[in-house]
């Protein structure tokens, strides 16, 4: 590509611009965009929204169909289920750590029982407040627990929206 510039003067200056440079910055610029397409999709966290509403009543369809519950408490995890209001508390390590070993186990006890064997989903919450923060890095390892035990269809609500809530 040749312009010319200053042609009202004595002679013509011809100005050639050089498109190398932005054909290759846009080559670079493609790729990126490809690559981290792939990442973000590769990245992304499946969660299907789950739990009861607040404003709708307590038994609606497949009440007697039991849910597994998973609440990250400040203390420790609580596991519930819901038709028979069974909840068990997984406590705190000394070392102020979550004892996420002892709650896949737990979850893959509540797997294999006649209620779960044949039922991928399950509920995860956290009760994060001011005084027990809750790290979102915790809430994944929940989830995370709950995919290794054999819960793959893993729904993410609130404290009130589990469907087992222990009373505290």
């Amino acid at each position: 590509m040749a312009a010319s510039v200053g042609t009202e003067g004595k002679g013509s200056v011809n100005v050639e611009l050089n498109i190398v440079p932005f054909i290759d910055l846009m080559s670079c610029l493609t790729a990126f965009l490809l690559v981290t397409a792939v990442w973000v999709n590769i990245s992304q966290l499946d969660v299907k929204p789950a739990g009861k509403a607040r404003d709708v009543p307590d038994c609606v369809e497949g009440c007697d169909d039991p849910k597994l519950s998973v609440l990250v408490d400040g203390d420790g995890v609580w596991i519930g289920v819901s038709r028979v209001n069974e909840f068990e508390q997984i406590p705190k390590l000394a070392g102020g750590g979550y004892d996420w070993p002892k709650v896949g186990e737990r979850l893959k006890v509540q797997k294999k029982s006649p209620f779960f064997e044949d039922k991928t989903h399950i509920e995860v919450a956290a009760n994060s407040t001011s005084a027990t923060p809750i790290a979102y890095n915790q809430l994944i390892a929940a989830m995370d627990v709950a995919v290794q035990s054999g819960f793959i269809d893993v729904g993410l609500t609130d404290a009130q929206g589990l469907s087992a809530r222990p009373t505290m």
